[in-house]
């Protein structure tokens, strides 16, 4: 009996090993597959995925400083197709209240130069003495003329007491009046030459001033060099106060009208808005051309040789945009504009039409109103193939 007991404990004792054993090894297994499924999954997934193809982007970050420091200029483009833009030459020159000629008043020798080319000067401020006779006379016939006023206003004032006191006739006191009133008028227009002239205060020569603000633009005049009346001593010039002066046909000249838009293109490739003011009724005889007066803001050297796009509001109605031919890139075999953005520009694709005097016509792709890069925009193009290679 005892022994079959310790036989039957025996059995379960074997019993629960086994269980144990398996439920260890079953253990394991489970845990072998959870950690090993996730490996082969990724590896499956891996070996599933294609690899990304590589891109190149269109986009350029640049702030304004590195944008001046590159040269890359901008320009808010407008609609007008080719056939609504007149391109032609201009010229820079001065307003009628942009320049004067300086002269002296009177004949004499140059005693002292206050400025020289190039000085800036203010309205009023004085270039130049000159030493002159004339001044002199002029002086003393003011002083002349004074003296004969006060006496006839004294001769005056007698008259007048010995007719109040019944003295003397009432022809005497209106001759009297008569020669005050002629002394005056001599006393005033001595004073008034003396002025014009601008009589120095000691009476031995005229100042030489500038009527305007501005810097001398021309001199030719020497210290002690005698010249004569009205002769020009030096040229002031205002460099804000300018007009450009452009040559146009004169059929492109019956398209034209006061307050039309234009731009003007200076020679580092820079633009600045301007407005037609006039167009001359006449042609030139020589150029058998009209010529457009537009007004400007901004300062402009006179005599600066420009190119003007005058952009008449009657016309051609195109809704076309026309850009600088330097503007249009090619990349990646497609024409692209470089749109400027908040941090740099991005490339746009463009359809293309005519060509015309280093003009393109973009069909499609643009908005009037876009700002784009104009003068080195092939900097723009570089910059992202330069990206792209190093990304390879």
């Amino acid at each position: 009996m005892i022994d079959q007991d310790a036989n039957q404990k025996r059995r379960l004792l074997g019993g629960a090993g086994a269980i144990a054993l398996v439920a260890a090894l079953g253990g394991f297994a489970v845990a072998k597959c959870t950690a090993d499924k996730p490996a082969t999954e990724a590896a499956a997934g891996n070996a599933a995925a294609p690899a990304k193809e590589e891109k190149t982007p269109d986009a350029v970050a640049m702030n304004a400083q590195a944008i001046t420091q590159a040269g890359i200029s901008t320009e808010t483009i407008q609609a007008g197709g080719l056939g609504a833009e007149i391109v032609a030459q201009a010229t820079v020159s001065a307003s009628p209240q942009g320049e004067a000629i300086v002269t002296a008043r009177a004949a004499g020798a140059v005693t002292r130069l206050m400025k020289r080319l190039g000085d800036p000067v203010r309205a009023g401020e004085t270039l130049a003495i000159v030493e002159s006779r004339d001044a002199a006379q002029i002086a003393a016939d003011r002083t002349a003329a004074a003296a004969k006023a006060v006496q006839a206003q004294k001769a005056l004032a007698r008259e007048q007491y010995l007719f109040r006191q019944k003295v003397s006739a009432r022809v005497e006191l209106e001759q009297a009046e008569a020669d005050a009133a002629a002394a005056a008028a001599e006393a005033r227009r001595a004073s008034v030459s003396a002025g014009a002239a601008r009589v120095t205060s000691d009476g031995r020569g005229v100042v030489v001033s500038s009527p305007i603000s501005g810097r001398v633009t021309a001199a030719s005049v020497s210290l002690g060099a005698f010249v004569q009346p009205e002769t020009e001593l030096m040229r002031v010039a205002d460099a804000s106060k300018v007009q450009i002066e452009a040559a146009v046909g004169p059929t492109d000249a019956q398209r034209l009208s006061p307050g039309d838009k234009a731009i003007i293109e200076l020679p580092d490739g820079r633009t600045m808005d301007a407005r037609v003011r006039a167009v001359t009724p006449g042609l030139a005889s020589e150029t058998r051309s009209a010529t457009a007066v537009l007004d400007v803001s901004g300062t402009l050297q006179p005599g600066l040789a420009v190119r003007v796009r005058l952009l008449p509001s009657r016309g051609d109605s195109s809704n076309a945009i026309v850009v600088p031919e330097e503007a249009l890139q090619s990349l990646e075999g497609r024409d692209v504009v470089f749109l400027r953005t908040a941090q740099g520009f991005r490339a746009q694709t463009v359809t293309i039409g005519q060509r015309s005097n280093g003009r393109v016509e973009i069909i499609r792709g643009l908005s009037a109103g876009s700002q784009i890069a104009t003068r080195n925009a092939f900097l723009l193009k570089a910059e992202i193939g330069k990206g792209a290679g190093e990304e390879e």
